[in-house]
């Protein structure tokens, strides 16, 4: 989760670490959403990671939870879209996962490689893609936003820019 648990808004994001559109996007819209939505409190975003892809997403998606247990997932997740590679290019390597979570101060890379190979991981893979069905996510990135505790909305992006997204936020605080 990025943000405060007491934001008006919760914003439920649905991507695979492989998806080039869900790089975009968070390469391009979510620091907008951080700046101007959960830094001001207004909004948490939560991250729902698929492994559909292939055998990179899977490992990436791994790695990816066992950061979120020691609070640094986000932090992972910047890194991996920041040097995200081709579709089942192999580009999810160890020495990838190395390098990025080198640079994130307070990450025990050791406790995040063994945390990757535990039974709760997988667990935490299929809670989420059970949730994605549930929420009819047939593609990625997919999202959904709503009150905090309350009923979430399937959003339909007219774009990967803020503005695709910011509509669907503002019509959610409004309420």
């Amino acid at each position: 989760m990025l943000g405060s648990p007491m934001a008006r808004v919760t914003l439920v994001e649905y991507a695979d670490l492989q998806c080039p559109y869900c790089g975009r996007w968070a390469r391009e819209t979510l620091p907008v959403l951080i700046r101007d939505y959960v830094r001001t409190g207004k909004l948490r975003i939560v991250f729902n990671g698929l492994a559909f892809l292939g055998p990179d997403s899977v490992k990436a998606l791994r790695t990816l939870i066992a950061a979120g247990w020691q609070n640094h997932l986000w932090d992972l997740v910047h890194g991996l879209y920041a040097r995200q590679g081709a579709e089942n290019s192999g580009w999810v390597t160890d020495k990838l996962l190395t390098d990025v979570s080198s640079e994130i101060r307070g990450l025990d890379r050791a406790k995040m490689i063994s945390a990757s190979r535990k039974h709760w991981v997988e667990a935490e893979m299929t809670r989420a893609a059970a949730a994605a069905e549930a929420a009819g996510v047939t593609g990625t990135p997919s999202f959904q936003v709503g009150p905090t505790g309350g009923q979430m909305q399937a959003v339909q992006l007219a774009s990967l820019a803020p503005d695709g997204i910011v509509p669907a936020i503002e019509s959610a605080l409004a309420q």
